[in-house]
């Protein structure tokens, strides 16, 4: 039986140090919450803090099955609380354990922080399908 993973590994700048122990705090907070929860809100990745305590870089990676979609909800969340703005972004890798068809691949995502919504993504499996399909895609 083959594992399939999904990984990424990213930071996002809060903008102060207070705000990065505020979001270290809201995701404890959350992450605790998710034990008894049937849709688990921040499962699928970890928060660290990147740099020093006097640092406001923060350090979201996979815990090895990421989830993508709790990475957005979070970030967005995040982008709320903190009145964040600007443009963020973050690249995935989809694995597998043993070779298999259509198991590999990955995609990046693009969000206005400001305006709190996804402005753009691409996965690499749907950019070769349609590239293979004859469709014009973008290089």
């Amino acid at each position: 039986m083959a594992d399939y993973f999904t990984h990424f590994s990213c930071l996002i700048d809060v903008g102060s140090p207070d705000k990065a122990a505020r979001a270290l705090a809201l995701f404890q907070r959350l992450r605790a919450a998710d034990q008894d929860a049937d849709d688990p809100e921040v499962s699928g990745f970890t928060l660290e803090r990147q740099d020093a305590p006097e640092g406001s870089t923060l350090w979201i990676h996979d815990d090895e099955h990421g989830d993508v979609e709790a990475v957005i909800r979070f970030v967005l969340r995040l982008a709320e609380d903190f009145e964040l703005t600007g443009l963020w972004g973050f690249q995935y890798g989809l694995t597998c354990s043993r070779p298999r068809l259509d198991a590999f691949g990955g995609g990046a995502h693009v969000i206005d922080l400001g305006a709190q919504k996804s402005v753009g993504w691409t996965s690499s499996q749907e950019w070769l399908a349609a590239a293979l399909n004859g469709e014009e895609v973008d290089a």
